[in-house]
């Protein structure tokens, strides 16, 4: 299958993640930049594009990660694979705490986290204030 991503694949890959970035779990509503679909095994990787290789993706993440699929664990200083939002359940990584800060649990998760700046001060904000409207964390 070449790199084009049809219309149909991109509209399942967006309905599959609720229109939220499948690493932070920013929802797309709160971005004025269309989200990107991101190939999850890089099509430099030789990875397909397919439903199951697809990953919703905001542009920092989608930028940040690039074709990496392995980062430093920053407690261990080891690489691991990154979060893979098809194989991996996203809780068994990662939660929020009260103050909008997303918590790594794994080193997968905290590789992935830096790597992905997914605590940047704008998307700590963003979560702080959809949790005050009630519509933060997602379910």
């Amino acid at each position: 299958m070449s790199g084009h991503i049809s219309t149909s694949l991109v509209r399942q890959v967006v309905e599959r993640a609720g229109n939220l970035c499948e690493y932070c779990q920013l929802p797309q509503a709160t971005q004025e930049a269309t989200f990107h679909v991101d190939h999850v095994h890089p099509r430099s990787q030789d990875g397909p594009t397919t439903l199951e290789n697809l990953a919703l993706a905001c542009v920092t993440c989608s930028l940040k990660k690039a074709a990496r699929t392995y980062a430093a664990d920053p407690e261990t200083g080891t690489d691991v694979r990154l979060f893979n939002p098809r194989l991996d359940r996203w809780g068994d990584h990662f939660a929020f705490s009260e103050s909008g800060q997303l918590i790594a649990s794994t080193a997968i998760g905290r590789a992935t986290a830096v790597l992905l700046a997914m605590n940047r001060d704008a998307i700590v904000l963003i979560r702080r204030e959809l949790a005050i409207l009630g519509r933060f964390p997602p379910p």
